[in-house]
Parts: structure tokens; C-alpha cells; sequence
């Protein structure tokens, strides 16, 4: 059962992941980003193959806005929106860079379904801990409380 539910949020990622910059002239959009963040609680109550889901859906929104930092922190922001000409060198930039991106994820994907269910879930829970309280510093921006 593990397993099948692994495979369907595989193939949904994947999907996803290849629709994530539908607009040519957006950093990444807000679909890209994770909805919820968990307490310690929550996810020792969850199974092995929810947690590596969980870890997968963090790894992926901090691959797609770290690029961006130092541009914005939000989704749906286009070139356009902080000055950046939206020519035909700068829309092949940032594709290109969507393309590369998706590849990467695609690499990473593949490593985490393949390795870290042979994590332990202590570990698997402190990373995706972690990896949630970067995502909060990179939401709150330049402005927040560092």
C-alpha cells in the first residue's frame, strides 16, 4: 500500500513539477510552494511513506525559490514586476533556467524515492523539520525577523 501511494505522488510530482512555470515571465508560481507546515506531533504520527512525500514536496519548493531570493520571495512576480525587460534574451534566460530546474528536481526526485525511505524516521522528521524552517526564513524575506 506504501508503495502504491509512493507511485501515485511520484507521478503527480512529476507532473506538477512540469507544470510549475506555466508563464514564461514568472520566477515560479504560488502551486509550486507547500501548503502547510507541521509540528513534531503531527509528523511522528505519520507513516515512512507520507513522510517521504512530505520530504519530496519541501525539497522541491526550496530548489524552485532559493534562484530567486535576491529577486522576491513571492510567487507569481514576473520580470516584469521588478524591472527586468521581458525581451526575447531574458524570457530564453529564465526558460532555460526552468528547463534546468525541472531537470534537477527530476535528479532529485528520483534519489530521494530511491534512498531515503532507508532513512531513519527520526531523521526523515528532524530534515523535513529543517527543511520547513528554511521555506518559513525565505517567506518572511529580507524584511523579517532573520
Amino acid at each position: 500500500m506504501k508503495t502504491l501511494h509512493l507511485i501515485a505522488f511520484v507521478i503527480l510530482c512529476s507532473i506538477s513539477i512540469g507544470n510549475a512555470q506555466t508563464k514564461k515571465n514568472t520566477f515560479f508560481e504560488q502551486h509550486s510552494l507547500i501548503n502547510k507546515f507541521h509540528t513534531i506531533d503531527e509528523l511522528e504520527a505519520l507513516k515512512k511513506g507520507d513522510l517521504v512525500n512530505l520530504y519530496l514536496e519541501r525539497t522541491k519548493e526550496i530548489l524552485i525559490v532559493i534562484p530567486y531570493l535576491s529577486l522576491s520571495n513571492e510567487p507569481n512576480v514576473t520580470l516584469h514586476d521588478i524591472g527586468i525587460k521581458e525581451n526575447s534574451h531574458n524570457l530564453k534566460v529564465l526558460e532555460k533556467h526552468h528547463k534546468s530546474n525541472q531537470a534537477a528536481y527530476q535528479s532529485t526526485r528520483d534519489m530521494v524515492t530511491e534512498f531515503i525511505p532507508y532513512a531513519d524516521t527520526d531523521k526523515i522528521i528532524w530534515a523535513i523539520l529543517y527543511f520547513e524552517e528554511i521555506i518559513k526564513k525565505t517567506r518572511i524575506g529580507v524584511n523579517g525577523n532573520f
